[in-house]
């Protein structure tokens, strides 16, 4: 399975992205799928996911009511709509998916599949 993460690049401060995650390979199950976050010197953290059946979207506190998280559960795709962008945003952006149990969707742990990210730069 791989994932493959687009959209990034260079924006200014309020301006806006779209990030894109498709997944090709085999056939797998997933109960959600993830971005999470990561700028240099810092740990991974979360950015947002969207969980299966259902399709609820969780956010981190940081990019609530800037970031839309929409995804198809039967293509494996994954698209962050990122509005009024701040310097912090920047980092590398990384879609993951879960497998078939995981619950915690919060924690880079519960995903099993990870994109090769795509690095976001926002400037002031």
């Amino acid at each position: 399975v791989q994932l493959q993460a687009s959209g990034g690049g260079l924006v200014q401060a309020g301006g806006s992205l779209r990030l894109s995650c498709a997944a090709s390979g085999r056939t797998f199950s997933t109960t959600g799928m993830g971005w999470f976050r990561q700028a240099p010197g810092k740990e991974r953290e979360f950015v947002a996911a969207i969980t299966w059946p259902g399709g609820s979207t969780y956010y981190a506190d940081s990019v609530k009511g800037r970031f839309t998280l929409s995804g198809d559960n039967a293509k494996k795709s994954l698209y962050l709509q990122m509005n009024t962008l701040k310097p912090e945003d920047t980092a590398g952006y990384y879609c993951a998916a879960s497998g078939p149990y995981s619950v915690n969707f919060g924690l880079p742990s519960s995903y099993i599949y990870w994109g090769q990210g795509t690095e976001v730069t926002v400037s002031s």
